[in-house]
């Protein structure tokens, strides 16, 4: 092997490297920022308010969907850098940077499904809620004497 092909290695891996810890960090960063928003939609779904719940939900779309396009990148760089990397070649951080990644993944996740079963159980309620809502007498006497739209028109004699 020559210093040339030694080199033109050499350069290949780093950069793989500094790549794959890149896309790494970014991709921890998505995870933080969906984190953080899980918290947030959280204490919405907590407070009931339906147009923040939606808010949260769109927005977690935007970041669930960021998570998985930088995902299908870091796959095959992954096995990129699998193929490359030497053990022992210095300390690079990226086995910490996945077990850290990983522990954040499951977090998110668990904290994904708690939401999830928090909304549901709020949903249970309204649906409770309009249920006895229907069932309430008065509402439904209500919409028997015409209050519900079943009006018709009258003639009144103002003069006389």
């Amino acid at each position: 092997m020559d210093g040339c092909d030694a080199d033109g290695g050499l350069a290949g891996r780093v950069a793989v490297l500094k790549r794959f810890r890149r896309l790494l960090l970014q991709q921890r960063d998505r995870f933080n920022g969906y984190a953080d928003l899980l918290e947030r939609q959280e204490a919405a779904i907590a407070s009931g308010s339906g147009d923040s719940i939606l808010a949260h939900a769109e927005l977690e779309s935007r970041i669930v969907e960021d998570i998985f396009a930088i995902q299908r990148v870091i796959d095959p760089l992954e096995e990129m850098y699998r193929a490359v990397a030497r053990p022992g070649s210095g300390d690079d951080g990226i086995p910490e940077l996945k077990v850290s990644l990983d522990r954040m993944r499951d977090h998110v996740r668990e904290h994904s499904e708690k939401n999830r079963r928090l909304l549901s159980r709020r949903m249970d309620g309204l649906r409770a809620e309009l249920d006895v809502l229907k069932d309430n007498p008065f509402l439904r006497s209500a919409r028997r004497q015409g209050y519900s739209g079943g009006v018709t028109a009258s003639l009144l004699d103002m003069e006389g």
